[in-house]
């Protein structure tokens, strides 16, 4: 026992030396928790940020005047007062996102309990801020109209009125979900990607046979992978949360990224024998990489991290309950975001580790098969 984890250890030392001589490879794990995440947290936002806005104002009241001062930055930049005649060229242009157009007559209307229409164009070609943006605009109109006419009216009451209380996330900053999303996301690519081509490699360069001719056994080589590997992607994740997260973008960790991190390495137990599965069924690298599309693309887009699972169609849920992804998401989002501890996300630690299990055996039984048809 004790000769057989010494040779785990030392094929593990090698692995994580290979990988510090495969400088492509090692800045590409830098890349993947640094400015990977920070560009996923910051460069798209789910959120309107200085987004263009012009007013045609055929009023100009008070009441126009107090919605022209409602748009200002960081959402909108300062509008511009155009003409009628600018607007349908500034907005072929590009140079508008929203034009709004104010009425004649508008103020006086208000006050007089009509309704008068206030026109709003969209540039739809800008889909995130055509999209946001409309509802921002709706908003601030309707708010400075009712603000306006309280002055001069008794306004209707609704029986109920509705007080907002966001919880985990006050300021409701995409960037706090993106970010961790990232780095989930990027724990799975890197760990498929480092234990794989770790395989691939000894194949392609001949010492696969070498490690063969040693009184080694297909266990203790496939573990070595997944150690050291493993360990590569952990202490980066750490890196990420710590460093990154919590202290480049600033996001409020609520719970315990030792617990965090605990779960992180229970899902690359999962998923680095998975990519030791798939880098069995590839026999060169090219094969491998269009493997690892096929696998990646649904495990980052289904595993409830970009859409929620309730979301997604009955069958859908069915089958990624059997990936170790979607239940890292739900641990991960519960512990970083609303403090849950082991008692809350206990079902997905053992959730993970059963689908780990399984991953190992079925990539050992490969893995073995593999090796034998060399021997």
């Amino acid at each position: 026992m004790g000769a057989s984890l010494a040779n785990v250890f030392h094929l593990g030392t090698k692995e994580l030396n290979s990988l510090w001589r495969d400088k492509v490879l090692l800045i590409f794990v830098v890349y993947a928790f640094s400015l990977a995440i920070y560009a996923a947290a910051t460069a798209v936002s789910g959120t309107l940020n200085r987004a263009p806005i012009a007013i045609v104002d055929h009023d100009r009241s008070q009441l126009s005047a107090r919605i022209e001062n409602a748009f200002y930055p960081p959402f909108f930049t300062r509008p511009i007062l155009i003409d009628e005649s600018e607007m349908d060229r500034r907005l072929d242009e590009g140079r508008d996102t929203f034009a709004l157009v104010v009425p004649p007559d508008f103020q006086k209307d208000v006050l007089a309990g009509r309704r008068p229409s206030v026109q709003l164009n969209v540039d739809a070609t800008r889909v995130s801020q055509a999209f946001v943006g409309s509802g921002y605009v709706q908003s601030i109109v309707s708010g400075e109209v009712s603000a306006f006419a309280r002055h001069y009216r008794a306004a209707e009451q609704l029986p109920v009125d509705l007080v907002l209380r966001a919880r985990f996330n006050p300021s409701l900053d995409q960037s706090w979900f993106g970010a961790v999303v990232e780095i989930i996301n990027n724990v799975t690519m890197l760990s498929i990607i480092l234990t794989g081509a770790a395989l691939i490699r000894e194949r392609e360069h001949g010492t696969i046979e070498h490690l063969l001719v040693m009184p080694l056994t297909p266990f203790e080589i496939m573990a070595s992978k997944i150690w050291s590997m493993g360990l590569v992607v952990l202490l980066a994740c750490g890196f990420s949360v710590v460093v990154v997260v919590q202290q480049l973008l600033s996001v409020s960790i609520q719970g315990s990224v030792a617990l965090f991190l605990l779960g992180a390495a229970l899902n690359l137990f999962a998923t680095t024998s998975m990519g030791i599965f798939l880098a069995t069924l590839a026999r060169t690298m090219p094969q491998f990489g269009l493997l690892i599309i096929l696998v990646l693309l649904p495990l980052q887009m289904l595993s409830g991290g970009l859409t929620p699972m309730e979301s997604m169609p009955l069958a859908v849920q069915i089958l990624m309950f059997a990936a170790p992804t979607s239940h890292f998401v739900t641990l991960g989002q519960a512990i970083l975001f609303r403090g849950a501890g082991l008692a809350e996300v206990w079902p997905q630690f053992v959730a993970i580790a059963v689908i780990g299990a399984v991953l190992f055996g079925a990539a050992l039984m490969r893995f073995r098969a593999s090796v034998g048809a060399m021997a």
